[in-house]
Parts: structure tokens; sequence; C-alpha cells
């Protein structure tokens, strides 16, 4: 990604200052701080200020952050903040941001402790998160890099799926095959659930063998370049029954209707009501028991969320999951999940897999 990115993300978080009444920004959420540096490490905070980004990190990270990130480099050993609140006191800033939903609480206490009274605090959230939600041109190049590794992954497991397979030894097969392809590794624990398993929204692979005759729901992620892509499949194995079949159908026709609500302008409840919309038609709607998708970034949730009471409106750029699902305690479930690009006139589905009723 080009070094000028980040530092015009920077600069769009110092153009916030004067509304915020800021004069800088303690960023320590780490994706955060990737969004904003390009340093990919797992340790670091930036303090962002006029004219004074400075990244500070540990020595394990001081040739990889010179190599990721124009900022002026701090390489502390031993505790980080002494050294940040050192560089607050010598820069003379006064209105210090922080970000509300990761500040912890020993770390507010130590900053109110070692700063002087002069020094406001101003827990500000999602300000930057807001910013993350509209990718550029180089990010969506990394996220469709990171669908079609998911994809292609899938694609190379499939042949393997029998009756007997345990779901951990299907999911394990999944991670590697996704690193095969170039992931640094899953987006997410991968999820594997057979015959009433599938039921479990985030059911975890167990030992279980994958049952004939039955469903086989596969919710699947892959992290590359640093960005994150979700797919979810749900397979027939063997002869499963008609009602499963007709299920899958109206699933899918849910998840369609979901998708052709996506378009710049909407409010993001309104592809949850569409998908809702559609189970109801055919009573399934007690049994979609979570929002109808997400967005996804550097991290594999993020804003905007696609939910009932959700008021952000989409925006061209923003990437989302679409993924309705039906959960039957005691018999099984179905989810279809793509991701999805929120384009200038509607949107566009990235992930390439078909989705339509497929038996193995």
């Amino acid at each position: 990604m080009p070094d000028n990115e980040f530092q015009q993300r920077r600069a769009r978080l110092l153009e916030c200052f004067p509304t915020l009444q800021l004069d800088s920004f303690l960023v320590t959420h780490l994706p955060n701080v990737h969004y904003l540096t390009g340093f990919t490490g797992s340790n670091a905070m930036l303090l962002a200020a006029p004219g004074r980004d400075i990244l500070f990190t540990d020595p394990r990270y001081t040739i990889q952050a010179a190599q990721e990130t124009t900022c002026h480099v701090v390489t502390v050993r031993g505790p980080m903040l002494p050294k940040v609140v050192a560089a607050i006191a010598r820069h003379k800033l006064q209105m210090l941001g922080l970000e509300a939903a990761y500040l912890p609480h020993l770390t507010h206490q130590f900053l109110r402790e070692k700063l002087p009274l002069r020094h406001e605090f101003k827990l500000i959230a999602g300000q930057i998160e807001q910013h993350r939600m509209v990718k550029s041109a180089s990010e969506l190049a990394r996220i469709e890099r990171a669908v079609a590794t998911n994809s292609k992954a899938l694609d190379a497991v499939l042949k393997r799926i029998r009756p007997g397979l345990r779901e951990m030894d299907l999911a394990a097969e999944i991670d590697y095959r996704s690193r095969r392809e170039g992931a640094s590794g899953p987006s997410f624990e991968t999820i594997v659930a057979s015959g009433v398993r599938a039921a479990l929204p985030h059911a975890r692979p167990t030992a279980n063998p994958i049952e004939p005759n039955q469903l086989l729901l596969i919710d699947m992620g892959a992290t590359r370049e640093g960005y994150t892509s979700d797919m979810t499949r749900t397979l027939g194995i063997g002869k499963p029954s008609t009602f499963w079949k007709q299920t899958y159908r109206a699933v899918l026709e849910s998840q369609l209707a979901a998708i052709e609500a996506i378009r710049p302008g909407v409010k993001a409840s309104e592809p949850d009501r569409a998908a809702r919309q559609v189970l109801e038609q055919h009573g399934l709607e007690k049994t979609f028991t979570h929002s109808t998708g997400h967005g996804l970034g550097l991290e594999i949730h993020e804003a905007p969320r696609l939910g009932r009471k959700e008021k952000t409106k989409l925006l061209e750029g923003m990437v989302v999951t679409v993924e309705p699902g039906v959960y039957l305690e005691g018999k099984g479930g179905i989810r279809i999940e793509d991701t999805v690009l929120v384009t200038r006139t509607g949107c566009r589905i990235l992930t390439p897999t078909p989705k339509e009723w497929m038996v193995l």
C-alpha cells in the first residue's frame, strides 16, 4: 500500500481535531494503528498530533517499523506508557483523545496520574472506525485477493468431503489449503458443523464425524495482506431430505433479496429487513437469530453492521457480508454468506463460489 495513503489517513484524522476539540490522539487499538501507519507488529501505540506522528513499539520491531511506516519510531524497552507520557509533555499537548472502546481502565488511570491537571482527556468512540468503513482502491484489491483465496481453498477440499470425516480434520484441511493459496491464516476459527450441530451459528469443529444424509455447514475466512474475507456455504451430504432442499431455497431467496437491497444511500437496516421479509413468507423468520451481515476489512467484524436498528447509510466502497440463516434446534441449520462491495449504482458480489444447492 502506498506510504502516502497512510499519511492521507492520518491527515484526515487531524482534520477532525478542531471539531473534536483535540490537539492529539493516542491510538492503542492495533487494527487502527495499522490503518493509520502501515505497521503490522503486535505491540504499538500511535501518538498522532499536527506535525508529529510518533509510533511507539518495542525492540522486536525496530527494523520492521522502519520498513513499514513513515512515522517517527520510538523503540521502548519496558513499559510503553511512561515514554508516551514524556512525549505528550515534551510537545506540550494538552487535549488528548483516547479510544473509548479499547482503553483499559489502568491505562486511563496512569495517564491521569502522570500528566499534570491542565491536561484534558476526551474519550472518542468510532472516529477511526468510521473512516475505515469506506475502503480505498488498494484495500479493495487486498480484500478481493483474500476472497479469492477463501474460495480456492474451499474448491480444493470439496472432493475430500465424505461421511465419516471428522469436523476438525476438515477444518484443518481448509486452513492448510487457505495458507497454500496465500493466506497468512484464517480470519477466524473455521466453522465446520454437521447434522444437528449446524443449528449452532458459531459451532466449533469437533471430533464428530460428518453425518450421511445430513447438512454440512462451513463458515471460513482468509486473511491475506492484512485484510479479511468471509464466506459460508451449506452442503448436502448423501441424500438430505426434501425439507432441507426447500429450506435451502428459502434461505437463498432471503440472501438474494438482501443483496438486492444494497446500494448507496440506504440504511444498513434495509438489507436486514429484506432478508427477514422473505423468511417470514416461508414461516422461518423466528429461526433467524442474528443480524444479516457486518463490515469487514482489517478486522473480520467492522462497521457497518446490517441489522434491524442500524441507521448508518451505506456508501460506495463499503464491504459487507450478507449471511441470513435458519437454525432448527435438534435438526440442523443453513447459512449462505457472500462478501459484497457497495458500488456507485448498487453492489457487486465479490465471492465467486457458487451457492446453488449442492449435494456431495
